[in-house]
């Protein structure tokens, strides 16, 4: 009995490192890194090259690199996935998004809404 005890707890420091964790290979940084360096240069190229001719297609396509290239990190720099620590960061990721959501959403509906009722001069034509 004894010796399940102490076989237990020479292996005890170990058991927390699981093999089917992830960790920051060469290889994985190395193609994290061309993804967003790919993820930066084609935005940058759209802008600069004034590819798309209205100004709100080319903010809605660098949007769009800017969400992938927010997914790139997460998996290849933060290595955060639904089976890292139980699925807790992926959780934690998913509350910070929704209170992120709130707050920008509550900033902008307040922001219009001071905006349309707050300043003098919008509607000038009904002046006499």
């Amino acid at each position: 009995m004894s010796t399940d005890v102490h076989a237990a707890a020479a292996d005890a420091p170990h058991a927390h490192h699981d093999e089917s964790e992830p960790h920051g290979s060469l290889k994985g940084y190395v193609i994290g890194f061309l993804l967003s360096v790919v993820l930066t240069a084609i935005p940058f190229w759209l802008v600069m090259g004034g590819v798309f001719a209205s100004p709100t297609a080319t903010a809605i396509v660098v949007l769009g690199f800017a969400i992938v290239q927010i997914v790139v990190h997460m998996v290849f720099f933060l290595h955060m996935n639904a089976r890292s620590e139980g699925g807790w960061t992926m959780l934690a990721l998913i509350f910070t998004i929704i209170i992120v959501v709130i707050a920008l959403t509550g900033s902008l509906w307040v922001m219009y809404h001071l905006n349309v009722n707050m300043m003098p001069g919008h509607d000038m034509s009904q002046m006499p």
